[in-house]
């Protein structure tokens, strides 16, 4: 199954797959909402995910998932060389990550591994990434801190496409009051002030496209 919210991409990305005898996209979706559905409604094997989508992004949907769906192979197809994204890509259970700007070199192999089991890193991050690590373990950290629960990140997402507090409630099955003590809590942490700083900060974080 592609997920991605640019029907060309998507296109783009399905001929790359279907040009080989191994590999058959049999389902698409144009947000991480819909791929969720899609997923549990097909008989699908992998899932590759887009990051920033509508609705509900590529990490939220990896996440809600590898926690439905524990036996489906999750592959991360993002524009964002970034390793704060390879990380929460892993812990939202994704086993590979793979960058839109070299798809055509890389996307097949890290169908091929996933479906393997093996894990997939885009060639040239490897080094970056394990040195990084290193560093981070000899100063006695962990992983890289998540500036907000996930909860948050769902309503921060929400606000920043446009979303009226009712609006926020009613998508995430939760009361009004609710999202806006999250909200409250969110430009307390990010020491924020208004609706329009939380929307640079959810492009910043990939959330939603520029």
């Amino acid at each position: 199954m592609l997920a991605d919210d640019h029907t060309l991409v998507r296109r783009g990305v399905r001929l790359i797959l279907e040009n080989e005898p191994d590999l058959t996209v049999v389902a698409e979706a144009g947000d991480g909402a819909e791929a969720v559905e899609r997923a549990r409604a097909g008989d699908v094997d992998l899932a590759v995910l887009d990051i920033a989508m509508p609705r509900s992004t590529g990490l939220q949907a990896a996440r809600e998932l590898s926690r439905r769906l524990p036996g489906l192979r999750i592959l991360i197809l993002t524009m964002y060389d970034n390793e704060q994204y390879f990380f929460e890509a892993l812990k939202a259970g994704a086993s590979g990550y793979v960058l839109k700007s070299v798809a055509d070199r890389d996307l097949v192999e890290a169908c091929r591994a996933a479906m393997r089991d093996e894990p997939f890193v885009y060639p040239g991050a490897e080094r970056a990434l394990v040195r990084s690590y290193l560093e981070r373990l000899h100063r006695g950290d962990g992983l890289p801190a998540r500036a907000v629960t996930e909860r948050e990140e769902e309503i921060l997402k929400l606000v920043a496409e446009g979303h009226t507090t009712k609006e926020i409630a009613e998508l995430l099955f939760i009361s009004a009051k609710t999202v806006e003590r999250h909200r409250a809590n969110l430009l307390h942490k990010l020491g924020m002030r208004d609706r329009l700083e939380l929307t640079r900060y959810a492009i910043r974080a990939g959330l939603i496209d520029p």
